[in-house]
């Protein structure tokens, strides 16, 4: 697979998700082709964004910030594996800025690690595939 969106701006995109409160990704996830994606580096189907949502509902949203740290955690461990140098995206990384983090730029520099970890983890595989 040849990935085509290899410089993905994350600290915009969790800017404007935290605005929308979260309702961008909903749209941005499937038609971006971003679930795909993941699902493909990752090597095995994830829970689609829009049902992590739902679940996010009664759990004050807790529910999505867990799921996207747990992909989080598992792109840093791809990134590892292709030995592509840090930082890169982690658990505590998502969570701690999304709960801890500064309330407008928290979520978007959460975002911004995870999108550069995932960003660099598309170059290299497009590299090693012969691919853009």
């Amino acid at each position: 697979m040849t990935f085509r969106h290899t410089n993905r701006p994350g600290f915009l995109l969790g800017f404007v998700d935290f605005f929308t409160a979260g309702l961008f990704f909903l749209a941005y996830m499937p038609l971006g082709g971003l679930q795909g994606e993941l699902d493909a580096i990752l090597g095995h189907r994830t829970r689609p964004y829009w049902q992590a949502y739902l679940l996010g509902i009664p759990t004050l949203f807790v529910y999505p910030l867990v799921w996207m740290a747990r992909i989080a955690e598992e792109l840093k461990a791809v990134a590892t594996a292709l030995g592509l140098e840090g930082p890169h995206t982690s658990w505590w990384h998502m969570f701690g800025w999304n709960i801890f983090g500064l309330p407008l730029m928290g979520p978007a520099v959460a975002t911004h690690r995870f999108f550069n970890t995932l960003n660099g983890i598309e170059r290299e595989l497009n590299r090693r595939n012969g691919g853009l």
